[in-house]
């Protein structure tokens, strides 16, 4: 099936201001473009990024979501893959086309930001309208799928085999991949080596889950929660530390033997990034994955031993590549990701955000089955 004129019509949970509820809303999406498919969403994951519409990073109106997966309802000009039918995870947006993407590293893409945080088409047409007809923005990282469609571009899906729980999968493109992706791609942790995570959210429980896969003989979880500690040792963790815990850069240093090759911070708690690097050995490198919330003070002593600190978007992760590769390993029982969703019916976003920051969920996950007003 081709569309090539013509809408399409999707129920979304729509923001309207930044300190109000999600509500859902019938809308109309643009028809998809040259290159652009439709996606029935089967599955959407909550991140801590789709609630950047409640800061100044974009304005509302706007449909979040861009964790998703789905089934390919429909196809525009020029797309001979996926076709209809094909079950699919929809990744970040990326063009494809500028220096950073042919180098395999679309997380750097040189319109990264337009594409991805505007909510807006590269064009800048935001794809979507309400019931009234006004515009909406409806391409958040290039998707906008806390909906039951998504118009979205044909290069950023990854197909997956139609066996998978494919309402299970859609936090492989976003959160679960830059965890992951961070000890494969980005630090290239090897066998026998040491690596702490600060916090046990989504991301840094998938780095643990990934150093696991990777043969790292000390993996420590620093965090606030006791169930996400626990958490954390069940997925992998050898020591599991209490954030709290009096003189913490001393305690890890005795812990792990006199610090660690490889630390991973996903809080962009300054504080906490200066412990990170603190207990890092000699030559070691510490993956900064969270946003930074604040000034960041890097004494001169902390990189005079050779340690080096860098920035990580989306694991350095080639979507296609690394995707298949986590399914391969949840699918050997080697990297558990399911074990950290809890499902909720789409209509009950505002009950899964509530959750998400009290911290009784790691990972919400959206059912586009509405059933009443919100």
């Amino acid at each position: 099936m081709t569309i090539t004129t013509g809408t399409v019509r999707a129920t979304a949970a729509v923001l309207r201001t930044p300190d109000g509820p999600f509500r859902l809303e019938d809308v109309v999406l643009d028809a998809p473009g040259r290159g652009e498919v439709v996606v029935r969403i089967a599955g959407v994951g909550l991140c801590h990024t789709d609630l950047l519409p409640r800061t100044p990073v974009v304005k509302p109106p706007v449909i979040a979501g861009h964790e998703a997966a789905g089934v390919v309802e429909a196809v525009g000009d020029g797309v001979a893959d996926p076709l209809v039918g094909d079950h699919v995870v929809l990744s970040f947006d990326s063009c494809g086309d500028c220096a950073n993407c042919l180098a395999a590293q679309p997380a750097y893409c040189e319109s990264f930001w337009p594409r991805n945080m505007s909510g807006k088409r590269a064009d800048r047409s935001t794809g979507a309208r309400d019931a009234e007809g006004n515009a909406v923005k409806g391409r958040w990282f290039g998707q906008s799928s806390f909906a039951t469609h998504a118009v979205v571009a044909a290069r950023n899906t990854i197909k997956v085999d139609p066996a998978l729980p494919l309402e299970l999968l859609g936090p492989l493109a976003c959160g679960v991949l830059t965890g992951a992706g961070s000890v494969f791609n980005s630090l290239d942790l090897g066998p026998g080596t040491g690596l702490a995570v600060f916090g046990a959210g989504t991301v840094g429980l998938s780095a643990i889950m990934a150093a696991r896969v990777a043969g790292a003989t000390t993996i420590v979880a620093v965090d606030l929660n006791p169930e996400r500690l626990r958490l954390a040792e069940e997925l992998g963790a050898t020591h599991v530390v209490d954030a709290t815990t009096p003189d913490l850069t001393q305690h890890l240093k005795k812990l792990t033997g006199g610090g660690l090759e490889y630390t991973l911070d996903t809080t962009g708690v300054p504080t906490v990034i200066t412990t990170a690097i603190d207990v890092l050995r000699l030559r070691g490198v510490c993956g900064l994955l969270g946003v930074q919330r604040g000034a960041l003070a890097i004494r001169p002593d902390q990189f005079a031993l050779g340690r080096t600190v860098k920035g990580i978007l989306e694991g350095d992760a080639v979507p296609k590549l690394l995707i298949p590769r986590l399914i391969a390993l949840w699918r050997q029982g080697r990297f558990p990701f399911d074990k950290l969703i809890t499902t909720f019916p789409l209509d009950e976003i505002n009950d899964a955000e509530a959750a998400m920051h009290a911290g009784s969920v790691v990972k919400p996950v959206l059912l586009p089955t509405p059933t009443k007003e919100l």
